[in-house]
């Protein structure tokens, strides 16, 4: 699971993407993320709950909620926009999420859907994704976020994004934002799912196959690069997450 930080939530920040026979592992942003299918069936994972989703039926997860996709086939629409765009639903919904979020789509929400684009205006994106959160909301359920702070949880996010090709541990993490380390680490896992230690390692190794992917540098670049002190603990740590090698992986990815 990772943290897709381009999708920070902030500044009416707003995206479609279109595709077929789609699969995402489990990641999280702090922006909602609004799935469409218009054909054939996807499995959406949000948090715990399975959902099999087909032809105009839709999910809708909230920020910070961890989430994958996987189909073979289908056709389908994403949307992920900044809570930001819809203030009055966000603002209704800060503190709790949906006890279910897949919903079914009326016909008339789609055509307006369709026809967003990165570069619609602001009012056209307001006008559509209003209208499927007003739809959503008529008949969800919801359920209370115990101690929720998103501006929290995006500062820890926001110290990982920073730190994590250095000493990136919850020591220092609290030194900076002020809080309790006992504190933090329940908050982190009850907020994320995951343990912080736990996070920032499978974060390392995502940014390690970025790094792997679309560079030249080496195994031993890539493990310091990613905050790893030794190579054997960089090939550990890969090994037991990816169940191959760097070297490996890298090799694979160039082929």
């Amino acid at each position: 699971m990772f943290y897709q930080y381009e999708h920070f939530g902030k500044n009416e920040y707003f995206c479609k993407e279109t595709g077929r026979d789609f699969s995402f592992p489990p990641h999280m942003h702090s922006s909602f993320e609004l799935v469409v299918i218009l054909s054939g069936r996807m499995e959406i994972t949000v948090g715990s709950q399975n959902h099999t989703v087909e032809k105009n039926e839709a999910v809708l997860i909230f920020p910070h909620q961890i989430h994958s996709l996987k189909s073979e086939h289908s056709e389908h629409m994403l949307f992920i926009f900044s809570p930001d765009i819809v203030k009055a639903f966000s603002a209704k919904v800060l503190s709790k999420t949906p006890e279910n979020g897949k919903f079914s789509l009326g016909e008339h929400l789609l055509p307006p859907l369709l026809s967003l684009e990165d570069a619609s205006s602001l009012i056209e994106k307001k006008g559509a994704l209003y209208s499927v959160c007003a739809r959503f909301d008529k008949d969800a359920v919801y359920l209370d976020r115990a101690s929720y702070n998103g501006d929290l949880l995006q500062r820890i996010f926001a110290f990982i994004d920073a730190e994590y090709g250095r000493e990136c541990t919850q020591k220092r993490l609290s030194e900076q934002l002020s809080y309790d380390p006992s504190y933090l680490s329940r908050y982190f896992k009850s907020a994320v799912g995951v343990g912080f230690n736990d996070y920032v390692n499978r974060y390392r190794i995502n940014a390690a196959c970025e790094m792997l992917s679309n560079s030249d540098c080496s195994v031993l670049q890539c493990a310091l690069d990613c905050g790893y002190n030794s190579l054997r603990s960089f090939n550990r740590a890969f090994r037991r997450t990816l169940a191959i090698s760097p070297s490996e992986y890298k090799k694979r990815k160039r082929r």
